[in-house]
């Protein structure tokens, strides 16, 4: 399957790249006719790196955050997002700021929870959410849910990756869309036009990767 491996560049900066696979592959949520695939931009420093600068221009200027919320392995990319965003300058709104970054966990139920001593740094605070890749906004859904039950304040998203626009009536900052993708499609497993024709799924894939079947 690797051998069918593009990569794709973003626009604005290309050094940051993702790798993308055509095929039939199923999500938790949905089926998608392409594996996006962000090992690189979450796991090396320099692309990790490049990728917060340019998610933090969204909000350098006008949007104070005190604590980013990283699900999906984007730990390493939120840590270089508080730092870009605290940069020095008059202009910058979170200047010399210690901005926290956050993973909620996951309970037995798969609900999102934050433990007695982190919440502290949800609580009433201005939250940006950062997320690796949203093909139909369920996650996103389910996240902002946690926050509001925490008393969170959303005042951004952020992705690497995302098909969807807006949620929550706040625009999805992202580096890459479906644009940057041919004929990139998520449906429900229901509605799979792939599983009509009878095509074989190619993996079951997640936020850590995939796994052929």
């Amino acid at each position: 399957m690797e051998t069918r491996l593009q990569e794709i560049r973003s626009r604005s900066n290309k050094e940051i790249k993702i790798g993308i696979i055509p095929g039939h592959f199923a999500t938790n949520h949905s089926h998608v006719n392409y594996y996006v695939d962000l090992t690189s931009i979450k796991s090396r420093h320099k692309m990790a790196k490049a990728a917060a600068s340019e998610l933090a221009k969204q909000y350098l200027t006008t949007t104070p955050i005190d604590t980013i919320i990283c699900l999906e392995g984007t730990e390493t990319i939120g840590a270089f997002l508080a730092d870009a965003l605290s940069q020095s300058g008059s202009l910058i709104m979170n200047s010399g700021n210690d901005i926290c970054v956050l993973t909620p966990e996951l309970n037995a139920n798969n609900q999102m929870i934050f433990r007695d001593n982190t919440q502290k740094m949800v609580w009433g605070k201005n939250i940006l959410l950062l997320i690796s890749s949203a093909s139909t906004g369920k996650t996103i859904s389910r996240s902002i849910d946690c926050l509001q039950y925490y008393s969170g304040r959303l005042v951004g998203i952020s992705a690497v990756f995302s098909a969807i626009r807006e949620s929550n009536d706040l625009p999805v900052n992202a580096i890459f869309t479906e644009e940057d993708i041919p004929n990139y499609h998520s449906m429900p497993s229901m509605e799979c036009q792939m599983c009509k024709n009878k095509q074989k799924i190619d993996a079951i894939v997640n936020s850590y990767g995939y796994s052929r079947i």
